[in-house]
């Protein structure tokens, strides 16, 4: 399932940001929040803001977000590194 977001044109035309980081921006926003609400786990997160985990992992510790590290995050890890 592919889920499509559609901004009215008055907000985006409202985010005071160049035309060419609005949609970068507001996936990472995006992605951060879920992460911080545990609604989505770092690697998903990381992946919706289409950053690697490393680039992600540092957004998110600028943000002051706590990690959530977990059964999940550990097994998705261990894939990754396995190249899986």
């Amino acid at each position: 399932m592919t889920v499509h977001l559609e901004i009215p044109e008055s907000i985006a035309n409202s985010v005071r940001l160049p035309a060419a980081d609005i949609e970068p921006r507001l996936l990472a926003e995006l992605a951060l929040t879920l992460y911080a609400q545990e609604i989505l786990p770092f690697a998903k997160a990381a992946e919706l803001a289409r950053l690697s985990r490393f680039a992600f992992a540092e957004l998110v510790t600028t943000r002051s977000i706590p990690r959530h590290y977990g059964e999940t995050e550990l097994t998705q890890d261990l894939d990754y590194a396995r190249g899986q």
